[in-house]
């Protein structure tokens, strides 16, 4: 039965360095990788993870979960974090727990420990002090990404001081008129990202000397059809119609200006529209945002934990900023004479 002393034998090279070119793993020249593959499709050889695993005591296999696979951030960040462990030779285990909290408790309690993951990525999931030193006890380092976890890595944005920068946009443009279109409170719950953003939203207008009016601040589910039932009430029933609107997520936003365009409004000349996420449909809408770059926060995530894991670390605990970036698009501009 070939092995793979045989396809070192065969490529000229030593078994360690075959042993990385054919998974992945390690430093191995193009030219090396490229013997060691031509040999073992030669002797019709396969790495078998399951002995590698035996060996080595790890799966090459990194957990990650996520409250829905449903919703673009969660996806984008799936897109990125399967990249890079692509890239890496990692497989990877998606959890998705939906609103179900028995499923939670099944992921931590039970799925996560049974070591058949490296590593844990949790995606705006607050997790408390005993689910992460459980993952602890079983040497599953773990990185969260949306918000600070106790004694873990931590990778996040600014949500009050990105909802800042977005409301000071349309108020540098000379917007006064400002609604915004949050969360509801059911998705307050994990990091309080609604309250958060909306926080910052205030802070932006009381800053500014600009009332925040009740009438104005509307809720919804973060989703395209959600935002837009909202932003249709809130354009109907106002006695006096914003002249612009700052939405917690692009979703949301791209919901606002399907609303819009119902009651004949023109983007931007009768209502301008911001956003926060760096949704794909942004640039074909025209929709100025604040780009978090999801997909780069996933990617993020695997390097910290491969980084950690390849070369023998411990995982310190750390709160990384991930950089976000003001993307001006045409969704957005000065309002019209006597309207601000």
């Amino acid at each position: 039965m070939t092995g793979i002393k045989d396809v070192a034998e065969r490529a000229g090279l030593s078994v360690a360095t075959v042993s990385r070119a054919l998974s992945g793993k390690g430093n191995v020249s193009p030219t090396s990788r490229e013997r060691a593959r031509a040999a073992a499709a030669e002797l019709g050889f396969v790495l078998s993870y399951h002995a590698s695993s035996l060996a080595s005591g790890r799966t090459h296999n990194v957990g990650l979960v996520v409250p829905s696979v449903h919703r673009w951030f969660f996806s984008a960040v799936i897109e990125g974090a399967s990249a890079a462990l692509l890239e890496a030779g990692y497989d990877l285990t998606l959890y998705n727990i939906g609103e179900n909290p028995a499923h939670r408790q099944s992921v931590f309690s039970d799925f996560l420990l049974r070591k058949r993951v490296d590593a844990v990525i949790a995606v705006s999931l607050e997790l408390s002090e005993d689910e992460i030193e459980q993952l602890h006890a079983v040497h599953r380092p773990i990185v969260g990404i949306g918000g600070p976890l106790p004694g873990a890595s931590t990778i996040r944005i600014d949500d009050s001081g990105i909802a800042l920068k977005a409301t000071n946009h349309l108020l540098g443009l000379g917007h006064t008129k400002i609604a915004h279109i949050t969360g509801h409170e059911a998705y307050d719950q994990d990091f309080h990202l609604p309250g958060t953003r909306r926080s910052g939203f205030e802070k932006a207008m009381n800053d500014a000397g600009c009332p925040v009016r009740p009438e104005w601040i509307v809720s919804a589910d973060f989703t395209i059809e959600g935002a837009y039932a909202a932003a249709r009430q809130l354009l109907a029933s106002a006695p006096e119609r914003p002249t612009a609107v700052f939405a917690a997520s692009d979703e949301m936003a791209i919901g606002t200006i399907l609303a819009a365009r119902d009651f004949g409004l023109r983007i931007p000349d009768d209502l301008s529209v911001m956003g926060i996420d760096g949704h794909d449909l942004g640039n074909v809408l025209g929709l100025t945002t604040i780009d978090q770059d999801a997909k780069g926060q996933g990617a993020l995530a695997v390097r910290t934990l491969l980084g950690a894991i390849n070369n023998g670390l411990v995982l310190e605990p750390a709160d990384t900023e991930h950089p976000t970036k003001l993307v001006v698009r045409t969704s957005t501009a000065v309002p019209k004479p006597g309207t601000s």
